[in-house]
């Protein structure tokens, strides 16, 4: 069942128009993921962790989608400072910690954590057809729009499949373990889930087709933006400028 905790409220975040959140959400993505220099990072880390204590989401959800993220950016903390070349900060065990190492790796924790604020506080807080609806009216190809909006219906469909054959293959006496019969058992439910998926998307496709489908949606929905909406986006432009000009700064200062 398709469920988005995070994009329902009534806050500020939320009543804001979905294009501008999308093209903001790019833009700080952008120049986070681009800076040579923690400073721009930084600015658009605090500015994500301000939208989205505004967005007021479940504390649970929050924390476990930001432990979820880091857990990945804990094994660059265990590789990079022991395989950056560089200047030596410790060695221990025949291994050396450089300082370069360290340096590129909290780089790169600050850019992942501005980034994924951005997208929870900013694409998180607005439904799927509402994006996609924003994708259209900017321009972004429909087939594009027509994939995401697809893609993320479904792909609850496929999970409920694969639940509903795990539960068949409980009931038969299934129990995995470590062994053939259970990878011989587990490949055969992919499979499944996967030719009942290809069967589904024939018969949906076609029943679009019955029904007039011509490769958009129609919308009777229209976005109408407000002086708040303005505002937002003047004042991310701001956000913007700050950083580009801290960043370069920076690295003036550091180079």
């Amino acid at each position: 069942m398709i469920d988005e905790p995070l994009a329902r409220g009534d806050t500020l975040v939320h009543a804001l128009d979905p294009r501008a959140k999308l093209v903001v959400c790019l833009a700080l993505s952008l120049v986070a993921a681009l800076a040579a220099t923690p400073a721009a990072p930084l600015v658009i880390l605090t500015v994500g962790a301000v939208l989205t204590l505004l967005s007021r989401p479940p504390w649970r959800i929050l924390l476990a989608r930001v432990g979820t993220v880091n857990a990945f950016v804990l094994f660059l903390w265990l590789v990079l400072p022991i395989t950056a070349p560089g200047t030596p900060w410790l060695r221990f065990g025949g291994l050396t910690v450089t300082w370069e190492g360290l340096a590129l790796a909290g780089l790169i924790t600050l850019k992942t954590n501005a980034i994924f604020l951005c997208i929870l506080s900013l694409v998180s807080t607005t439904s799927a057809p509402a994006l996609a609806r924003s994708m259209r009216v900017l321009r972004i190809p429909d087939k594009f729009s027509f994939l995401f909006l697809f893609t993320y219906r479904y792909l609850h469909v496929i999970a409920e499949e694969y639940g509903q054959l795990v539960t068949a293959a409980r009931l038969r006496g299934f129990v995995p373990g470590t062994n053939r019969r259970t990878y011989r058992c587990y490949a055969a439910l992919v499979a499944m889930v996967l030719v009942k998926s290809f069967d589904r998307s024939q018969r949906v496709y076609q029943a679009m087709l019955l029904r007039g489908f011509t490769g958009t949606f129609p919308s009777l929905a229209r976005f109408s933006p407000g002086p708040g909406d303005v505002a937002f986006v003047l004042a991310m432009v701001a956000v913007l400028g700050g950083a580009l000009g801290l960043d370069c700064w920076w690295g003036r200062g550091h180079g």
